[in-house]
């Protein structure tokens, strides 16, 4: 008994022998296909997984380099802070109380900078180009005539 079903004998009867496709038969050929895809997705899926897996452990490190350095930072700045009330107190310009106030103001004033740049940068966080970009056109349309 012959393994192949009738509908292939009859397709492979008519078919010449330079004519792969019809020697196969077509459903043969699209379940060959959909196999082919599903590897090919698989192994993009895989190395997808491989490549976040790489990204997650490299932002565990940036992000770990990045909390020590900012504590570095930090104890450099204070000791720069120090120093500057230290020079200040012992030339007679001002005394440690006086000193110490200003420290702070500046520190403050520093702060409330950083906070303002923070503020501002933050509108970039929301994709404002990417949401106005997807928004349909009829919406679009609409906010144009209510502007």
């Amino acid at each position: 008994m012959d393994p192949t079903p009738a509908g292939e004998q009859r397709v492979g009867s008519r078919a010449t022998s330079s004519d792969p496709i019809r020697r196969v038969g077509l459903p043969k050929e699209a379940q060959l296909l959909w196999c082919e895809l599903r590897g090919l997705a698989h192994d993009h899926l895989q190395l997808a997984a491989l490549e976040t897996q790489r990204a997650g452990e490299s932002l565990v490190t940036m992000i770990t380099a990045a909390m020590m350095v900012a504590g570095l930072l930090l104890s450099a700045w204070l000791g720069l802070v120090g120093a500057a009330v230290l020079a200040l107190t012992g030339s007679g310009i001002m005394t440690s109380d006086s000193a110490l106030l200003l420290a702070v103001a500046v520190n403050l004033l520093l702060a409330l900078m950083l906070c303002g740049v923070i503020r501002r940068r933050s509108h970039d966080l929301r994709f404002p180009a990417n949401t106005g970009a997807l928004q349909p056109t009829a919406s679009k349309s609409s906010n144009a005539e209510t502007s």
